[in-house]
């Protein structure tokens, strides 16, 4: 199967009332542990990678890895841009043949992140790709970046903010958090009052640490998409550290990395499912 246009993605999601996983790659490896993981489990979901870890590779290399990855692929699944750093970055995976795109201004001032999300806007949309967009500040650990913000999304912005930007989806700060050494604190009212002004679906970042009792609840407030990148992580790096702790020889990187990538299979797997009971 070819790579799935975001906006499709996100319909069949709707259409059978589904949540999509976000999952983030880095490499080969996890991008095929992906992919299985999702046909495995028989649902939706993408595969994402942010404008920190394109540093150590390209949208090219991602693209292709990733169209390889679905060669025998019988699910829908997108290839996303996660936490988009500037519209240089948007407009190389575009071209490169992402689906679907997050530019994340919101470190701007209010004014500065709609005109940096319109100006991405413009581009995806010729070429009919939804753009996701980020209103108020995620706490916690990005990759390599700390945000020290601690701002939850305004409800009354919401409206103006998407019909403005001209973004399709919309990532909300509602208590949750990046990586897994902070701890989520999830307020769904708020959320509840995002969703009934919000035109558009939305997104939670920071999936990885949240009860999914919490995140299936999540879903009657026009939740669609929920990232998970640590978890995914954690199984990958923790096979390669068990086995050096067995023994500080170990050198079968074939061997490991066909463990690693099962190991996050298997737990791509569990997340769609788990969050879609």
């Amino acid at each position: 199967m070819k790579i799935v246009n975001g906006f499709s993605v996100i319909n069949y999601a709707q259409e059978r009332r589904l949540l999509l996983p976000a999952f983030n790659t880095t490499n080969l490896e996890t991008t095929i542990a992906i992919v299985q993981g999702l046909n495995d489990a028989n649902l939706p979901g993408l595969v994402q990678i942010s404008s920190n870890n394109l540093q150590l590779s390209s949208p090219q290399v991602i693209a292709d890895i990733t169209r390889y990855a679905l060669t025998n692929s019988n699910v829908p699944i997108g290839l996303h841009l996660d936490h988009g750093k500037s519209y240089e970055d948007v407009k190389a995976c575009v071209d490169a043949g992402f689906t679907s795109i997050m530019i994340d201004a919101s470190h701007l001032e209010y004014e500065e992140n709609i005109k940096e999300v319109r100006r991405c806007t413009d581009y995806c949309h010729l070429y009919g790709i939804p753009v996701e967009a980020e209103l108020g500040a995620i706490s916690g650990k990005e990759d390599d970046d700390v945000n020290e913000a601690d701002c939850k999304t305004d409800p009354e912005l919401v409206k103006d903010f998407v019909e403005r930007s001209g973004c399709d989806l919309l990532a909300v700060s509602v208590g949750n958090v990046h990586g897994l050494e902070a701890t989520p604190k999830i307020d769904l009212h708020l959320l509840e009052e995002i969703a009934k002004v919000s035109p558009v679906p939305l997104v939670l970042h920071g999936g990885s640490g949240i009860d999914f009792d919490v995140i299936r609840k999540m879903k009657q407030f026009n939740l669609i998409k929920v990232n998970y990148g640590s978890d995914l992580r954690k199984a990958y790096i923790q096979t390669f550290g068990k086995a050096y702790e067995l023994n500080h020889n170990e050198a079968n990187l074939f061997g490991l990395s066909t463990k690693a990538t099962k190991n996050v299979r298997n737990k791509a797997k569990e997340l769609v499912t788990i969050i879609n009971q």
